[in-house]
């Protein structure tokens, strides 16, 4: 009996030890089209995967057909809300808007203290239908309006509540936020400060504690990982187990900002404690975010330089 028991445990310690060893991707990175998913991929059961490029929102089919699903939407980030309302960020106009299940849009917020945004990036969603998106500004920064109570120029994440209101979570803290993401037990919030615009600017993941309230513990910030002196991280998202899927790096220099001595893009994975678990390379510049999705969410669809591509996974998305 006690050999029995004993080689039941052995056995099950051995099936617990092959499941840990169990590769992330199951398959390379394929090629799936080559314009129209500059930014924001998002899948939806029936829509197939949607896919911010060419300033529009474009959507790629179930079959693989592709087409513009709304034309001229400015936008970057895109989500879907468990009612199956479309919010996205809406960067040319400097905005957040939602679509509604009657395909109404409406703005659920332009402005901050009387502040136009800068150009509102990315964004998330806790259980409790409360978004969390990034404001940085890339390119022209003559028009910021966005400062804090010292007057000092801000980049920031906001919070909006099902109310409406409007919340700065991160302020000065970080540098240039782009791609965010919280974890399933909603204690934590993942932050991609990416400032590939100036020489030493910010190339890292931060996380942060997430309160009950919705509220951010600025004084928990945590460094994950510094990409150094190539392109920082940009969007990202969660596995099942809560590994963090996120997407960074650079093949080709864009010196003075962007140097390397060599090709760092692709999908970074990392465990929740922030350990680098593995890597797949993308063959193109730049890789800008990721999505799960296809009918076992074990599809992980990566854009690229405005390609998108498809890699298999054994564990599902979030």
């Amino acid at each position: 009996m006690r050999t029995t028991i004993a080689l039941l445990c052995l056995f099950a310690a051995w099936s617990m030890a092959s499941a840990e060893e169990e590769p992330i991707f199951a398959s390379k990175p394929e090629l799936l089209q080559e314009k129209g998913a500059g930014e924001g991929p998002v899948w939806h059961k029936e829509l197939g995967l949607l896919t911010s490029g060419d300033n529009h929102i474009y959507r790629r089919d179930r079959d693989g057909k592709v087409s513009v699903h709304l034309q001229d939407a400015g936008s970057n980030g895109l989500l879907f809300k468990k009612d199956g309302s479309l919010v996205f960020c809406d960067a040319e106009r400097r905005r957040v808007c939602l679509i509604d299940g009657s395909q109404k849009m409406s703005v659920l917020t332009d402005k901050y203290n009387g502040q136009r945004y800068n150009q509102p990036n990315d964004l998330t969603v806790d259980s409790k239908g409360r978004i969390y998106f990034s404001d940085p500004c890339y390119g022209d920064r003559s028009k910021m309006e966005m400062t804090d109570a010292a007057g000092k120029k801000v980049e920031g994440v906001y919070r909006i509540d099902p109310d409406g209101k409007v919340t700065r979570v991160i302020g000065r803290e970080v540098n240039r936020p782009n791609g965010l993401t919280i974890t399933a037990d909603e204690k934590t919030l993942f932050v991609a400060d990416n400032n590939n615009d100036e020489v030493g600017g910010a190339r890292k993941l931060w996380r942060f504690d997430l309160q009950a309230d919705g509220g951010v513990d600025l004084k928990s910030q945590k460094l994950v990982h510094d990409w150094g002196k190539t392109r920082g991280p940009d969007g990202m998202k969660l596995d099942a187990k809560d590994r963090l899927f996120v997407a960074a790096g650079l093949n080709k220099p864009n010196p003075p900002a962007e140097i390397q001595d060599k090709p760092t893009a692709g999908v970074y994975v990392f465990s929740p404690d922030g350990k680098l678990l593995d890597f797949a390379p993308i063959p193109r510049d730049e890789t800008t975010n990721v999505a799960f999705g296809g009918d076992d969410g074990k599809t992980l669809f990566v854009t690229a330089g405005g390609s998108l591509w498809s890699i298999k996974v054994n564990t599902p998305g979030k």
